[in-house]
């Protein structure tokens, strides 16, 4: 069992969380539950606080966040599907140009290797790429400051967006019937249920994409129509604010300044082009912007997800084009990593071919 000194650096990560998360919704900032909690805990992280978040309490938070999701899926969201080809053709075409554009300006600009180049460039399946990473291809600790600059500046930028920018927004439908307590408990053993075959296959993201599917395939089987308890979603919000912010831990801040440049200037690239490939689809598909823009943004799928409940979006369509992101970056990633073995390979054999050559001059 764990002991209450073991326990405190989560318990004061989520304290953190709820501060930032309060800050933010005082303030009246969209989202203000999630983006303030995320925030709060990266500074406290960077500032040498000890956060921390177990994995039994991540796959909580997943699963959470999952059911949240599915059980805030419209009847009428999957009327939609026609226009989706659309807007995942800006997906293939964004992935393309993030990769290519951010990884080349790492190896021009920052001199960094073509390992850690690409594989920093990567927009999402983190865990595959540090098991990449780890068995020798790239700098593990830079890849992975990056990646996480990544995931939370996509999950501030939005929220600053929706109040800065012309981008719609929409308060979410006040639900007149919530969820009772043992409806919650059996939709929860069914996502759980789900998850764990989710987990079993090998699907990506597995605890948030299963219970998706268990909470959005009850919703539409008319199993239930109720909604989320309020108090439920806050706390799902606060908690994937905590688990964002504490993927900082462990980072030491002369590792951070080091990487930081690079993954902030690689990031407001990639706010860039999913920026400019969301008003290319829009022309298109009668959308809101921030819709399509949290479907197309590479962000981590519980934090979008996330996202999409606090600003009103449909999340059948967000997590949909989330899924089909990580397949092809499930494809794609061995590739890049091969095409950059080979330029290593070759690239060694020119050099051993020339030492002989440079010695005898």
């Amino acid at each position: 069992m764990p002991t209450i000194s073991s326990l405190l650096p989560t318990i004061l990560t989520l304290a953190i969380s709820v501060f930032g998360g309060g800050i933010a919704t005082l303030l009246g900032l969209p989202a203000g539950w999630l983006m303030g909690g995320a925030l709060a805990v990266s500074i406290a992280s960077m500032a040498g606080v000890k956060v921390h978040m177990p994995s039994r309490l991540r796959d909580v938070v997943f699963v959470v966040i999952g059911m949240s999701m599915g059980a805030s899926v419209a009847p009428d969201s999957l009327q939609l599907i026609a226009s989706w080809p659309i807007s995942l053709a800006g997906l293939v075409l964004e992935l393309v140009l993030i990769i290519s554009l951010t990884g080349w300006m790492l190896v021009k600009v920052f001199k960094l290797d073509r390992g850690t180049a690409y594989l920093s460039s990567f927009p999402g399946h983190l865990s595959f790429i540090m098991s990449i990473a780890g068995a020798g291809v790239g700098d593990a600790r830079q890849i992975v400051i990056i990646q996480v600059i990544r995931i939370l500046m996509l999950t501030i930028a939005v929220p600053i967006g929706a109040v800065f920018l012309p981008i719609d927004h929409f308060t979410p439908p006040a639900p007149t019937a919530f969820l009772s307590l043992w409806q919650l408990l059996a939709l929860a053993a069914g996502c759980v249920a789900m998850s764990l075959v989710f987990g079993k296959l090998k699907v990506p993201a597995a605890y948030v994409l299963g219970s998706m599917a268990a909470a959005t395939a009850a919703k539409l089987a008319g199993l239930y129509t109720e909604a989320m308890p309020v108090p439920l979603t806050i706390v799902a919000f606060i908690l994937t604010g905590a688990l964002i912010g504490s993927r900082f831990a462990g980072i030491t801040r002369r590792e951070f300044m080091t990487a930081a440049k690079g993954g902030l200037i690689a990031t407001a690239m990639t706010i860039g082009i999913v920026t400019l490939v969301t008003a290319g689809v829009s022309l298109f598909v009668d959308m809101p912007f921030g819709q399509i823009w949290l479907g197309l943004s590479p962000g981590a799928l519980e934090g979008m997800g996330a996202l999409g409940i606090a600003l009103g979006y449909d999340t059948a369509f967000i997590a949909a084009h989330h899924v089909i992101r990580l397949l092809l970056l499930s494809f794609a990633i061995p590739m890049v990593v091969v095409f950059i073995r080979r330029r290593e390979a070759a690239t060694f054999a020119r050099q051993n071919k020339a030492e002989p050559q440079d010695f005898d001059k």
